[in-house]
């Protein structure tokens, strides 16, 4: 990134997919790395799934997300509101009541990353094969290297 907030071109290759990871610069400065790391981080994808057409409270996304911290989830849903992917509503009742909603922006991520689950329901058995060769291919390496002790 260059001082002015704008990429700078990394080749001559621009369009044709060669560079396309170059959009995004490996820094951690990097505007770009920071939303993707945001937006792509485990907390962040299930509070964009779970918000999917319709509006929760914070209890209820706390009691659908296994394994989530109080804390971790208010600062996810922070970060989504900051980032314009998620509109907090307070309603000015006693006790006070919060609910939580994808915006435009955040349906639009949604679709983006339900097209990501669906390319990985569709290879999982593809990648648990590839594992599997791998272990073993692994495992026969070790055993091979143990018995030249």
């Amino acid at each position: 990134m260059r001082e002015d907030g704008t990429s700078k071109s990394l080749g001559t290759h621009e369009g044709t997919g060669w560079n396309d990871a170059f959009q995004w610069d490996a820094r951690e400065d990097c505007e770009v790395r920071q939303i993707l790391d945001r937006i792509a981080d485990k907390w962040s994808l299930l509070v964009i799934a779970l918000l999917d057409d319709r509006t929760m409270r914070f209890t209820e996304l706390k009691r659908l997300i296994d394994g989530i911290s109080q804390r971790m989830l208010t600062v996810t849903l922070r970060q989504l509101e900051r980032d314009g992917m998620v509109r907090r509503t307070v309603h000015p009742v006693v006790p006070p009541r919060v609910d939580y909603e994808l915006t435009d922006m955040g349906r639009s991520l949604h679709a983006t990353v339900q097209s990501l689950v669906i390319w990985t329901e569709r290879h999982q058995e593809d990648i648990a094969e590839a594992r599997g060769r791998y272990d073993h291919a692994r495992d026969e390496a070790s055993a091979t290297e143990a018995i030249a002790l």
